[in-house]
């Protein structure tokens, strides 16, 4: 009888063992709520993204980077149209000036024009930057990213970025790396209160290219390229109308 009470008891503990570690755990995934991928990457409670981005195909590495990061939170999907009628002030579009003009290559009948080539070494940029912000050195930048990625970026006077607040009517100079020379893809969506996407094929050249882009519709843009099978990053303009000074505008909060 002594020994089949002491059985009960360990037999008790071990279910309430197994019990409470379910309770803490239910994924099997540790107290934290992280959990093991199959590529070995933890994987966070947020949203189930990976924090590793080792394993990623290198035509999509800069492409994943640039969606890691935080842009405007602009209300770019709503049920009215009274978001994309507003004038904005200038402030709304300083941050950006060094990125847009007021004349530019006249684009008929698709996206950007056609690409010319660009020789980095008379104008390389100070820094990089991805999303809303977070840049780099370029030095850093071009020892760090493989020789075999399509990269895109809006070239600034200084700097380029992957995200800009421009005017309607404005130009934007666009740079584009390619490993290898050959016909480009280059495809462009607009939301407004809708979403219409373009597509156009162009020729690049192998190495650095350079083409404008006018901001010629209220909307937010987002623009990528794909040479040889392979995509580049994503760049994003948002675009809106600029209130004429002394006019009423709508102030972002």
């Amino acid at each position: 009888m002594k020994y089949s009470k002491i059985l009960i008891c360990i037999t008790a503990l071990v279910c309430l063992a197994s019990l409470a570690g379910a309770q803490s755990d239910p994924l099997g995934a540790g107290s934290s709520g992280s959990a093991m991928g199959s590529s070995g990457d933890w994987i966070s409670p947020n949203m189930g993204q990976t924090t590793s981005r080792a394993n990623s195909d290198e035509g999509l590495a800069s492409m994943l980077q640039w969606l890691d990061q935080p842009v405007s939170s602009f209300p770019w999907y709503t049920a009215s149209d009274a978001f994309y009628s507003q004038p904005y002030s200038y402030t709304t579009f300083s941050p950006y000036t060094e990125y847009y003009t007021t004349t530019g290559t006249t684009v008929e009948g698709g996206i950007i024009s056609n690409p010319t080539k660009f020789d980095i070494t008379q104008k390389t940029p100070s820094r990089v930057y991805y999303g809303a912000g977070v840049g780099l050195p370029y030095s850093q930048y071009a020892s760090t990213v493989s020789s075999k990625t399509n990269d895109l970026w809006i070239q600034g006077a200084t700097n380029w970025t992957q995200y800009v607040v421009s005017p309607v009517g404005t130009w934007l100079q666009l740079v584009a790396y390619a490993p290898v020379e050959g016909p480009a893809g280059v495809y462009e969506t607009i939301q407004t209160d809708t979403t219409s996407s373009k597509y156009k094929t162009y020729q690049f050249n192998q190495g650095y290219n350079t083409m404008n882009f006018k901001a010629d519709q209220v909307g937010r843009h987002t623009l990528y390229f794909v040479v040889n099978s392979q995509p580049s990053n994503v760049v994003v303009v948002d675009v809106f109308s600029e209130s004429p000074a002394g006019k009423p505008v709508h102030t972002m909060s």
